[in-house]
């Protein structure tokens, strides 16, 4: 079972309302994405914190459904 681009955007928007979320399907198998995220809560966290909050966001379906992730978050 995959998880689709658009789920991913709505569990990411659903936690984090402002981020402005860009995702790519890198192998075309909807289970390799890469995600481009830009909010204002990411604002004083670490690339570890920010990578954690998206994380948290997908649940269980991180590493389940999504099998990689390639994250590059920015702070708004």
């Amino acid at each position: 079972m995959s998880l689709k681009l658009k789920e991913i955007n709505d569990l990411i928007k659903k936690a984090i309302p402002d981020a402005e979320v860009s995702i790519q399907d890198l192998a075309g198998d909807e289970n390799h994405y890469s995600a481009t995220i830009k909010s204002k809560a990411f604002k004083g966290m670490n690339k570890i914190e920010q990578h954690k909050l998206v994380y948290k966001a997908l649940g269980s379906k991180m590493g389940n459904e999504l099998h990689a992730l390639a994250l590059n978050t920015i702070e708004s």
